[in-house]
């Protein structure tokens, strides 16, 4: 037989197996929830405080 079942030990032969039909549903959908993860992840990070230059602006006083 020649249909080989052993896992790919090479990178083209992992990017083959990953793009044949069964496998690549699994691959697209864990990617998809990957980079939902990592958007959600990037999403709940606090902004750094940049420091201020010059101090806030003062109101007139008004007449």
């Amino acid at each position: 037989m020649s249909e080989d079942n052993s896992p790919p030990r090479t990178f083209k032969g992992l990017l083959r197996w990953a793009t044949t039909p069964p496998q690549a549903w699994g691959v697209y959908l864990l990617a998809i929830i990957l980079v939902w993860l990592l958007s959600f992840y990037a999403g709940t990070l606090k902004p750094k405080k940049t420091p201020d230059a010059s101090p806030p602006p003062v109101a007139a006083p008004r007449n």
